[in-house]
């Protein structure tokens, strides 16, 4: 078990950030070992986002630019493979085609009007959301990078329940799908909610639920899209995976800043 551990961790960082990990087994066992340590991962990419966030902030650079560099950091972890995967499924949802097709057009290397559209609106929200958070301070701000992207990792965790199936035999869709017992994966989003509660509580006033909520509104989004995507591709894929971290991410950075 305390291998089959290692390992997991290992194929969580392997496979969702840049970082030198090295990816020895692929197996359905590992899968799952990862993707129920995909919000470690998160948590790393998380605190690695936060630390130029904040630094900017404090040394007076204004709270743009250290959200500009708390958004981009994320993106440069995963050489922007989950913004990419965020375009190609905007593209195909976008389609309007079959299933099939709609995957071949996710396949394709350039990315159409609906994948462009998708990211810079994305993009847009999480820079405006982080500018607000980091405007309230430098720890708001950083705490808010670091749960997005926690939140937004456990996202694929409950993504690969064993009831999601893979729209592909093969890629990081197919190998991750199904992998996870749905009550393994409930257990790990108990404690990333209440961690991140944890967390919240130390801004103050309704910090605790304020978070909480915003970890489960992320998880909400991300959920609706992934039901969209099992019903129009047949299951997912890896571009899926990544359009689920993104919109996860999203939607918990807009949380964060309603209610001011």
């Amino acid at each position: 078990m305390t291998s089959l551990n290692s390992h997991g961790v290992r194929f969580a960082f392997g496979t969702l950030t840049v970082l030198p990990v090295r990816v020895s087994r692929w197996d359905r066992g590992t899968a799952r070992a990862g993707m129920l340590c995909a919000p470690l991962a998160g948590l790393v990419v998380g605190l690695l986002a936060a630390v130029p966030g904040a630094l900017l902030s404090l040394a007076g650079a204004g709270p743009l630019l250290a959200a500009v560099a708390s958004a981009a950091l994320p993106a440069a972890l995963t050489r922007g493979l989950h913004l990419d995967g965020l375009a190609d499924t905007a593209d195909g949802l976008g389609s309007g085609k079959p299933a099939e097709d709609a995957l071949r057009i996710m396949k394709q290397s350039d990315i159409g009007p609906f994948g462009v559209i998708t990211l810079l609106f994305v993009l847009l929200a999480q820079v405006a959301a982080l500018f607000e958070l980091y405007g309230r301070g430098w720890a708001h701000g950083a705490l808010g990078a670091l749960t997005a992207a926690t939140a937004a990792r456990l996202a694929l965790t409950l993504a690969s329940r064993r009831s999601v199936p893979a729209a592909r035999p093969e890629g990081l869709g197919a190998a991750v799908a199904g992998t996870v017992p749905a009550g393994a994966a409930a257990a790990v989003a108990a404690v990333v909610v209440a961690g991140c509660a944890a967390a919240g509580a130390a801004t103050g006033g309704y910090g605790a639920a304020r978070y909480a909520l915003a970890v489960l509104a992320g998880l909400a989004a991300a959920q609706l899209l992934l039901r969209h995507c099992v019903r129009r591709f047949g299951g997912v894929t890896g571009d899926v995976f990544g359009a689920l971290e993104e919109t996860a991410a999203t939607a918990v950075l807009v949380v964060l800043v309603l209610g001011g």
